[in-house]
């Protein structure tokens, strides 16, 4: 009896891991929660930072209220993401609001800590010249220490940025999940879509690097004096 030999090739594999026609089918809706995604990355970002900058002003000021501040940026930082948005939804429900305040409020820790210790670590020279010069001590800060603390700041607001991108896609729960969206239905659907989560998981990814990189740039451009010191 003739038996042919099946290569294991010419078994059935089933579909593909990846589908690039998903993918083109799916164009807009790629775009859209890409753009919602840094939407909310860039909205989180903006309020966290105009919040971290009030608070370290006033630990600058008051020196006594900054382990206060920090410990209390730190106990926010701890609390779990599903477990914050849990907290927020009966107050706020499925709404922009329950997803800022916990997405912003990751952000005080990196921010606080990094403004104050970068307006700290300006040459005690340089304030003593500025105060020869009549600088009064908020127009010191705002002209001189904090364009000075940039380089630190921006390091800080880099890891913020890193680290709110991926709690963004957390935020899919509420139905506002930016490329989580992907991800969430891909595990959810009937048959898991594995296209969906790598597209979501992936544009993550890409989108985190970009940011970084952009705000690499952005220090490079806004402090030129500290290549000249390298």
């Amino acid at each position: 009896m003739h038996v042919t030999a099946v290569t294991p090739w010419a078994a059935d594999s089933g579909p593909p891991i990846f589908q690039w026609r998903w993918v083109d089918r799916n164009a807009d809706a790629i775009v859209d929660r890409l753009v919602e995604h840094i939407s909310l990355t860039a909205a989180a970002l903006g309020i966290g930072l105009v919040v971290s900058i009030g608070l370290a002003v006033v630990s600058l000021r008051y020196r006594w209220s900054y382990g206060f501040i920090l410990s209390t940026a730190g106990a926010l930082y701890v609390i779990p993401s599903l477990g914050a948005f849990a907290v927020l939804v009966p107050f706020f429900g499925l709404t922009f609001t329950s997803a800022m305040i916990p997405l912003a409020t990751y952000t005080l820790l990196i921010l606080v800590r990094n403004i104050v210790t970068g307006v700290d670590q300006v040459p005690a020279e340089v304030r003593e010249a500025a105060v020869g010069m009549g600088y009064t001590r908020t127009r010191m800060l705002w002209q001189i220490e904090l364009p000075l603390a940039l380089p630190v700041v921006i390091a800080g607001l880099r890891v913020a940025a890193v680290t709110t991108i991926g709690l963004v896609t957390v935020t899919s729960m509420l139905g506002l999940g930016g490329l989580g969206y992907f991800i969430r239905a891909g595990i959810q659907n009937t048959t898991p879509n594995p296209t969906e989560i790598i597209v979501g998981m992936g544009l993550s990814v890409v989108l985190a690097v970009a940011v970084d990189l952009l705000l690499w740039l952005g220090e490079r451009l806004l402090t030129p004096w500290t290549r000249k010191a390298r």
